[in-house]
């Protein structure tokens, strides 16, 4: 199933099931009636006998109650996640390859994932428009990831049963601000973690619909692809990312990952690029779907 969030006239934040055949989806509350979750948080904690509920009767549902997806706002998926949302660092080897050139540290491929968080806040919509501040950053780079979405919670998860936590899947972009990571020390937060600056969406494809192993993973920036690769080439893989990540920290319904992003960055191009105000940035994942992103130059 497509699980996506909504806004229509003063229905704010409705989740909605999706038909991507049909370019429409249906309110859950249609569906499931007054004891329907309120949000997508609330759906995923629900637990799997509401995915069941929905799976069951929303064919009867579309057929009456369908609105078409460009008659609503989409939102990112968790429009406003509780906590941090979690992001591996050089998960592709060509990426660490790319990097390392730019660099020339000698540093060598990771023994262990390279965890780091982007703010809640920086979360946006599928469709919104990303913020350039001049003030703040003027290097603004892409990095298309599969973001994993949390199911069932859990803590010291072991590989083997990694794949009974996922929810879902979903498209991200891990926007940087590369001039902000080197004037703070070449760490990963304040410039990872701009306001805005996490597109998600268009929605969450349910893990028993997605093998999230084999998906192309593109960016395109004015029509141009800039990165395009495919998950098979992640270092780590989920069952080994979501190891690490619980290990001795409780992973909980609806925490979002995004698992690493692929060779193709701006920094690391001769010369180098970076986004700049009027650019529109596509960001695709096979068999999930298409952010489409104009960048736009804010004041104040």
């Amino acid at each position: 199933m497509r699980l996506v969030t909504y806004a229509r006239n003063s229905a704010i934040g409705r989740v909605g099931l999706v038909d991507a055949a049909a370019a429409s989806l249906v309110d859950v509350g249609q569906i499931l009636g007054a004891d329907a979750p309120m949000t997508m948080l609330d759906l995923i904690a629900a637990g799997p006998h509401v995915l069941q509920r929905l799976r069951s009767t929303a064919g009867d549902a579309a057929r009456r109650d369908s609105l078409a997806l460009d008659a609503v706002r989409l939102l990112a998926p968790i429009p406003r996640p509780r906590k941090n949302v979690f992001c591996i660092g050089w998960n592709y080897l060509e990426h660490f390859e790319e990097g390392e050139r730019v660099r020339q540290s000698g540093q060598e491929l990771p023994e262990y994932p390279v965890i780091f968080f982007k703010a809640p806040t920086s979360v946006t919509g599928p469709r919104d428009s990303i913020p350039f501040d001049p003030r703040v950053s003027e290097k603004i780079d892409w990095e298309v990831e599969l973001a994993l979405v949390i199911g069932r919670g859990g803590k010291n998860i072991s590989e083997d049963r990694a794949w009974d936590h996922v929810f879902g899947y979903t498209v991200a972009n891990d926007l940087s601000a590369r001039d902000l990571q080197r004037r703070h020390g070449g760490q990963w937060l304040k410039g990872k973690a701009l306001d805005g600056h996490c597109p998600m969406g268009p929605w969450i494809v349910t893990a028993d619909e997605l093998d999230p192993n084999t998906l192309r993973v593109t960016t395109r920036v004015n029509g141009e692809t800039k990165q395009d690769s495919n998950t098979r080439h992640l270092y780590f893989k989920i069952p080994r990312l979501l190891r690490e990540l619980s290990l001795g920290m409780t992973l909980e319904p609806g925490d979002i990952l995004l698992t690493g992003t692929p060779e193709g960055v701006g920094f690391a191009r001769t010369p180098p690029e970076f986004l700049k105000p009027g650019d529109v940035l596509e960001t695709e994942i096979e068999g999930i779907g298409t952010l489409r992103n104009p960048i736009e130059r804010v004041e104040g």
